[in-house]
């Protein structure tokens, strides 16, 4: 073949070739309009049905004091879920092997005392619940307030199938000030039953 002769094509060839591709800017289809639709009406819902005032996030170990500025009529189950649910779970069943569980404890239910003098210090050492043994380490929380304290208590001690009576703030501030000068986590069980028989 010489040049200027005619190029032969073949046809078949040509039909196969697919057209260069393009670049455009296309409009997203509707499935992109009705994921955004819906996730603003998701949002939308959860803001008027959990909302309100108090939008802080929830969970996590963080065992900071809910922010709760009132003094009377404090919401125990709302301490109890911002202090005590990671560990005690939101049923009170705790987890096994690791956090006791307070449904149906005798260290919840049978002493006033007890379930505040635990909040106010804290426990460290092997404890028996239900028949089971836990060695393991309860932080105190001592800077909740006196209503705060008593409401938790009383929330743990008349829930989770517990019916036991409620605790008076007067109780807590008498025992915040009796144990002022005492450091430390109680000892497990055996300090908790010694501080029982104490006048």
């Amino acid at each position: 073949m010489t040049e200027g002769d005619p190029v032969l094509v073949n046809e078949a060839a040509l039909r196969r070739e697919r057209p260069e591709p393009k670049e455009d800017l296309r409009p997203p289809g509707p499935g992109l309009y009705l994921f955004f639709a819906g996730m603003t009406a998701w949002g939308a819902f959860y803001l008027a049905a959990y909302g309100g005032e108090d939008l802080r996030p929830r969970g996590g170990d963080s065992r900071t004091a809910p922010l709760l500025v009132v003094q009377r009529g404090v919401d125990g189950k709302q301490v109890y879920t911002a202090n005590c649910a990671v560990c005690h779970q939101a049923n009170g069943q705790g987890l096994a092997g690791n956090f006791p569980p307070l449904a149906g404890s005798s260290w919840v239910t049978e002493d006033q005392e007890t379930i505040v003098r635990i909040l106010l210090r804290g426990i460290e050492g092997p404890i028996e619940v239900k028949g089971v043994t836990y060695n393991g380490v309860m932080p105190a929380f001592p800077h909740l307030s006196d209503e705060q304290l008593a409401a938790v208590a009383t929330y743990a001690r008349g829930n989770f199938g517990n019916e036991a009576s409620p605790i008076p703030v007067e109780l807590v501030v008498k025992l915040r000030q009796a144990l002022a000068n005492q450091k430390g986590a109680w000892a497990g069980g055996a300090a908790l039953k010694e501080a029982q028989k104490a006048p």
